[in-house]
């Protein structure tokens, strides 16, 4: 009997100290598990005439790691991303490259008003944050973590942190590279992960060069999410935001550099058989794009009088020179207004971003990039526009109305798109007579169902709608003699749970 009152009395101060140990060390540690059930029959592209839907489940699974002390804020998040079914009952050795590191990253207090033990006063609260780090700004149109694609978005970058009186500001800076080996000179970087072997233009196999990228090479694991050919080399960001009574300005200036290539044969010759592509090799120097532009959002009355209406405006453009050396003059803007009242929200819409213009083209590249932000919020959630499917060299303009209702527990959403060419592009017909094709693309129908069960787990099921015109195929540089449903659809459930380990529900004394 005294030996179990000291087995408990122990084990009760285990628990203490360490409930004591984790509160003061303030360590945090959470987990995700979202399975995503899909049905495909025309997301992204329209599919030939005849195809059957695609049905499957994909999985994220995290575990989230967080600590912070006074100065010192650490995280790090393990996930890993599969399809069900993808891999064998026994793994092999190429089926370890979906468990990743998301994010890990330390940030370093270096100001704070409210801490009398650091001298620095200079500004409100400074910081610094180094390593793999999500970054995502204002409504996550050109800056974002892509939450939505299972292995979402991060970068390898140092961010220096502010604020002061009110104002927020952002400095960031990246710089890639492919290779820390010994004997690596130069910082030429190649910015894909291509095959190993390509066939040449013989149809033998060989091995692709280090450095280059070859015609026809399809990526291991795509460099970007936006449909780019090659990641930035480098990029250096400034965010300033300030918010006065209602209205909150932010800016954003983005400069990401990409190497240089010259378009060459790789390897081989014409008797041998060669590779013929983009050679960074021996590529000095790199192509600079800048974008740059203001975001407002002003917010009118209240939600329980006559209702409140949030207005939203934003101009950003484009200069320097793409990641082709082309020069750049593109831009974007968007305007909305939300009239919410109680559980109902509508919003109508309308977002321009511009296009070559195929008829009279002004010699330089006109097609706004949306960088890295989450398209598939803004866009149509049947993804046709700015993702991995590309998107018109015409560019888009996106007219938009959107109804929402929301509860404590329950939130359905209906989202309307109308989506045209921003310039004109042409068609080559059979008999090789190029002509001006119809500007509209097509609409779109989003419907969602958003339910939390509980604290931790969410339910969210999704349909959508794309009825396109005979230009989207066209437009999205699909097969020129294939035939396309101009009906798509897309159906999804998604189950996402997220526990909290160290969270205890409070318990009533009796």
């Amino acid at each position: 009997m005294k030996k179990t009152y000291k087995i408990k009395a122990a084990l009760a101060l285990l628990v203490g100290v360490s409930t004591h140990f984790v509160s003061k060390a303030q360590f945090s540690l959470q987990g995700q598990v979202r399975t995503r059930t899909e049905v495909r029959n025309g997301l992204g592209n329209l599919v030939p005439t005849g195809s059957d839907a695609a049905a499957f489940t994909s999985q994220r699974t995290r575990l989230i790691f967080g600590y912070k002390w006074d100065r010192v804020t650490f995280g790090a998040t393990v996930q890993d991303i599969r399809v069900w079914g993808q891999d064998a009952s026994t793994i092999s050795n190429n089926d370890g490259n979906r468990l990743m590191l998301h994010e890990g990253w330390a940030e370093v207090t270096l100001a704070n008003k409210a801490d009398t033990t650091i001298k620095f006063k200079a500004v409100d609260q400074l910081s610094i944050k180094i390593g793999r780090q999500e970054l995502s700004y204002d409504d996550v149109r050109l800056i974002g973590n892509l939450d939505w694609l299972q292995q979402g978005r991060r970068h390898d970058m140092v961010l220096l942190k502010g604020m002061h009186s009110g104002w927020q500001f952002d400095v960031g800076y990246a710089f890639n590279q492919n290779t820390d080996a010994f004997n690596t000179t130069g910082t030429i970087y190649t910015p894909a992960n291509t095959p190993q072997y390509m066939p040449n233009s013989k149809g033998t196999l060989v091995a692709v060069p280090a450095g280059t990228i070859p015609n026809g090479a399809v990526f291991t694991s795509n460099p970007s999410t936006n449909g780019a050919t090659q990641d930035y080399k480098s990029f250096k960001s400034v965010y300033i935001s300030r918010k006065f009574n209602q209205t909150k300005f932010s800016g954003l200036f983005f400069n990401d550099d990409f190497g240089k290539y010259k378009m060459d044969t790789l390897v081989g010759n014409s008797s041998t058989g060669y590779l013929y592509g983009k050679d960074f090799r021996g590529q000095k120097g790199v192509n600079s794009r800048v974008t740059y532009g203001l975001m407002i959002n002003h917010t009118l009355g209240n939600a329980s009088g006559f209702g409140k209406i949030a207005l939203q405006g934003a101009y950003y453009a484009q200069t320097g020179k793409d990641r082709d050396g082309v020069a750049m003059d593109a831009y974007h803007y968007t305007l909305s207004a939300t009239y919410q009242k109680g559980k109902w929200a509508f919003t109508p819409g309308y977002d321009v971003l511009s296009g070559n213009d195929a008829v009279n083209p002004s010699g330089k590249n006109n097609r706004f990039d949306p960088l890295y932000g989450t398209p598939h919020r803004h866009w149509g959630y049947m993804d046709y526009f700015y993702v991995g499917t590309g998107a018109p060299a015409g560019g888009l303009n996106n007219a938009y109305f959107k109804v929402k209702y929301t509860t404590n527990v329950l939130t359905v959403g209906l989202d309307y798109h109308s989506f045209a060419l921003n310039k004109a592009m042409v068609k080559t017909g059979s008999d090789g007579i190029k002509s001006t094709i119809n500007n509209q693309l097509g609409t779109e129908l989003d419907f969602t169902l958003n339910y939390n069960m509980n604290k931790f787990t969410n339910i969210e099921l999704g349909y959508s709608i794309m009825n396109a015109t005979d230009s989207m195929p066209i437009a999205k540089a699909q097969s020129a003699t294939a035939t396309y449903d101009k009906t798509g659809t897309w159906f999804y459930a998604m189950i996402n749970i997220r526990p909290d380990f160290f969270y205890s529900k409070p318990v009533a004394l009796r």
